[in-house]
């Protein structure tokens, strides 16, 4: 009896590593991008989409064209070329990072007319497991043991994840909230969804969630230096999934709130009238910084009736 052709698509170099080592059946291919941050447009890998994210990511993270063509598109085209897999095995975390990518990634393959059969493999916590661990920080055992367990996307749950991705491109953010009650196989979209939302700034202070969160860390604990702020920073980000540069660059844009001195990192002045509310700070932070289709800075997050509102 033929085995059933597998493609495995991740979202690392890690994990594919992994996998490999696993020797499951298929073929894998790595999507590197990090869609959660700066424009994008809805066709993945068309000529509009491919200028907005070089021109971001080259400003922003000093990514060139080269390497950008050679490790995002360079796997897009190995993506639109495959054909006749019995089954697409989608390995991404539990975190916005991971499920923008994913969004974009389903819409690119319905793009290309690629049918499923779907499935998912997430960062759940297994019955047995203490505590929710990436899928790249597993162990092969852990790792097969989630495979084993993926879960079956529906026909529903894909056109779901489409939807989501047109709106997070579209111009208009406010219909992503009535999308995190909509229940799915996706077990973390709606954490994610409402974590993007969280990202526009507060009607009442101007920070978003991210930011607030490092400013309360620089508070609680006693911060020795801008590494040591970086790791809390990372560490305790809850669903967004940033990766260190992405964190660097919202600790630089924080910085006018904290000192750093021999003894470590306080808060300014400024920085303890955000975190109590007493000033509203959307002039200073103002930028043109994107996510998806809209500026970040042209719509606010009410935190009381967790909607977001255009200015």
């Amino acid at each position: 009896m033929e085995e059933n052709k597998i493609l495995h698509i991740t979202n690392g170099d890690d994990l594919s590593r992994q996998i490999l080592t696993l020797e499951l059946p298929g073929d894998v291919i790595t999507w590197r991008e990090m869609l959660c941050e700066g424009p994008a447009s809805i066709d993945v890998g068309d000529e509009e989409f491919v200028l907005l994210r070089k021109t971001f990511l080259q400003e922003k993270y000093k990514v060139s064209e080269e390497r950008y063509q050679q490790e995002f598109l360079g796997e897009l085209v190995k993506l639109a070329a495959i054909n006749n897999y019995d089954e697409v095995v989608l390995w991404f975390e539990f975190d916005l990072f991971s499920h923008m990518n994913m969004l974009a990634l389903i819409s690119f393959l319905l793009q290309n007319k690629k049918g499923g059969p779907f499935s998912l493999v997430c960062s759940r916590k297994l019955k047995g497991e203490e505590e929710m661990t990436p899928l790249s920080q597993l162990s092969p055992k852990h790792l097969k043991e989630h495979y084993l367990q993926k879960i079956s996307l529906t026909d529903q749950d894909i056109q779901t994840a489409q939807l989501i991705w047109e709106l997070y491109c579209s111009k208009n953010p406010r219909r992503l909230a009535s999308e995190i009650k909509k229940t799915t196989n996706f077990e973390y979209l709606s954490s994610s969804i409402r974590a993007h939302i969280e990202r526009f700034p507060s009607v009442k202070t101007g920070l978003n969630s991210l930011e607030v969160n490092v400013l309360k860390l620089i508070r609680e604990h006693k911060i020795k230096s801008m590494n040591h702020l970086l790791g809390y920073a990372l560490q305790y980000q809850g669903y967004y999934g940033y990766v260190d540069v992405q964190m660097q660059r919202v600790l630089e844009k924080l910085s006018p709130f904290y000192d750093v001195s021999d003894n470590g990192l306080s808060l300014t002045n400024d920085g303890l009238k955000a975190l109590n509310g007493s000033k509203n700070y959307y002039q200073n932070l103002k930028d043109n910084e994107c996510y998806g289709g809209v500026r970040k800075y042209d719509f606010l997050y009410d935190p009381d009736n967790h909607e977001i509102l255009k200015l």
